[in-house]
C-alpha cells in the first residue's frame, strides 16, 4: 500500500505505509494464538510416565490408594492415573510432586533417578513445557507378602 505525503518544500514523495491490511493475519499461523496446558493433562503424563519405570508398584499416600481401591471397584469408576502426583504449570514451566510406593528389593536412589528421568522427558516432549524439579516421595515398601494378604481380603463394599 503506497501513500502519497507532501514535504515541506512542496513535492510528492512515495511513502510505504506499515500498517497491515485489516482482515489478513500477519506471520506463521501457528504462532497466532496462545496454548495453555491445564494441571491435570501434566499429572495425566507423568502419572504414567512414573508408573512405567520397574520398582514403583503404585503412586499416592496409603489411604489416597485406599480411597483410590474402593472408587475402582464402584461400577462406572476409573482408575486414576493422577494418584500422588501434583503439578504446577506455568507458561513455559512446571514443577512436580510424586509420591511412590517401591517394589521391596529396588534401590530406592535408582528407582526415584529413573522415575525422574522418565516423568522429565514425557512431560518435556508432549507439552513442550521446560521440567523445573520433580520432587519425588517414597511414602511405602511394598513387601512380597503384603500382596498375597490383599488378595486374599474380600472385599468391604458390593
Amino acid at each position: 500500500m503506497t501513500e502519497m505525503t507532501t514535504t515541506p518544500d512542496g513535492d510528492n514523495e512515495p511513502q510505504v505505509s506499515t500498517r497491515k491490511p485489516v482482515g489478513r493475519g500477519g506471520g506463521d499461523p501457528a504462532t497466532r494464538g496462545r496454548t495453555t496446558i491445564a494441571d491435570g493433562v501434566v499429572e495425566k503424563i507423568a502419572g504414567l510416565a512414573a508408573r512405567d519405570v520397574v520398582g514403583v508398584h503404585a503412586m499416592g499416600s496409603g489411604l489416597s490408594r485406599t480411597l483410590g481401591a474402593v472408587r475402582d471397584r464402584v461400577p462406572g469408576g476409573s482408575k486414576s492415573v493422577t494418584r500422588g502426583v501434583k503439578a504446577e504449570v506455568g507458561e513455559v514451566q512446571t514443577a512436580l510432586d510424586l509420591e511412590i510406593v517401591v517394589d521391596y528389593g529396588v534401590s530406592i536412589g535408582d528407582v526415584a533417578r529413573a522415575v525422574r528421568e522418565n516423568v522429565v522427558a514425557a512431560v518435556e516432549r508432549m507439552t513442550g513445557l521446560e521440567v523445573v524439579e520433580v520432587n519425588i516421595a517414597v511414602s511405602d515398601v511394598k513387601l512380597p507378602e503384603e500382596e498375597e494378604e490383599e488378595e486374599l481380603q474380600p472385599p468391604r463394599i458390593q
